[in-house]
């Protein structure tokens, strides 16, 4: 498996191959220090002794770090996006995420992928940061940003937040990021365990929300494994116990985060966070009270 850099001093994207399966990421947004709303059992003090964090996933302070990032997987003949980030122009309750105005399309086209070129959207849950880039507003309307792709969405899904779109904030995502690419006709809601292509199949990872899924690709004998959420940080590796405010079943999310852990640690499937920052894969590797996340091998 091979990690590259765009170019020297890059840091929108990166690229993984495993076996004939080409993975590029395409950076939103990368911060330190506004992740403990998410995550609040992670603070300073009790971050900073978990130090193989640092320097890629925490400050020198115990800031963690985070990315919002898109992932494409491009097979022999398809063109996937898995999840769509938090997009540009929309009403948020964070500020920091509310009216972006960002080059990701620019640099995802950069990347090699114009919008057009896509032709499958998955996400794997619907939680604003996942979905944004569904859709651009055009002339005061949003619209499908991918108009030549399905977008593939769990039933569980779809049908827990389309139950609960009366409430102000997910009411608002799904009028301007889900309902137009339904209302366009693009949306196939598909099982838990849908087989997407031969290299890619989805996983179950619930508890985070309720149809969350994981992207599990394989190919050539070589593996990797899109999280999702269900790991929202690396610091939950060392301490599955801390969940995220977030989490729809913090209980759930828990049992999932460590059932993962069980089944990939000390072993050859390459682990890609979706919101894991620069290098953003690794492996899950055992120690002797626990996991840690080790990133040695994956970049140049």
């Amino acid at each position: 498996m091979i990690d590259r850099a765009f170019a020297e001093g890059d840091r929108s994207m990166s690229q993984w191959q495993v076996g004939n399966v080409k993975i590029t990421r395409v950076i939103e947004m990368e911060v330190a220090g506004g992740s403990r709303f998410i995550l609040p059992d992670a603070t300073r003090e009790a971050v900073l002794p978990i130090e193989w964090l640092a320097p890629h996933f925490m400050d020198e302070k115990g800031n963690l770090i985070m990315s919002i990032h898109a992932l494409v997987i491009e097979t022999p003949d398809r063109k996937i996006v898995v999840d769509t980030c938090i997009g540009n122009d929309k009403e948020r309750s964070i500020p920091a995420w509310s009216h972006l105005s960002l080059p990701f399309i620019e640099d995802l086209t950069r990347a090699g992928y114009p919008p057009e070129s896509i032709d499958t959207v998955l996400c794997t849950h619907l939680h604003v940061d996942h979905v944004g880039w569904n859709t651009s507003l055009v002339d005061g309307e949003w619209v499908p940003t991918f108009t030549n792709a399905r977008y593939l969405i769990a039933h569980s899904e779809y049908e827990y937040w389309d139950a609960e779109s009366d409430g102000d904030e997910f009411g608002d995502i799904m009028t301007d990021s889900v309902r137009p690419v339904f209302d366009a006709g693009l949306v196939d809601l598909i099982d838990v365990n849908h087989q997407v292509c031969d290299e890619v199949q989805l996983e179950p990872t619930p508890g985070h929300t309720p149809g969350h899924v994981s992207v599990h690709i394989r190919s050539e004998g070589e593996e990797a494994l899109i999280t999702g959420d269900c790991i929202h940080h690396s610091c939950q590796i060392a301490r599955t116990e801390w969940t995220s405010s977030a989490d729809y079943d913090q209980s759930q999310a828990r049992q999932t985060r460590e059932t993962l852990l069980g089944e990939y640690s000390d072993g050859p499937v390459l682990i890609i966070g979706t919101h894991f920052a620069t290098p953003t894969a690794g492996y899950f590797r055992r120690t002797a009270d626990g996991f840690w996340f080790d990133v040695g091998q994956t970049t140049l």
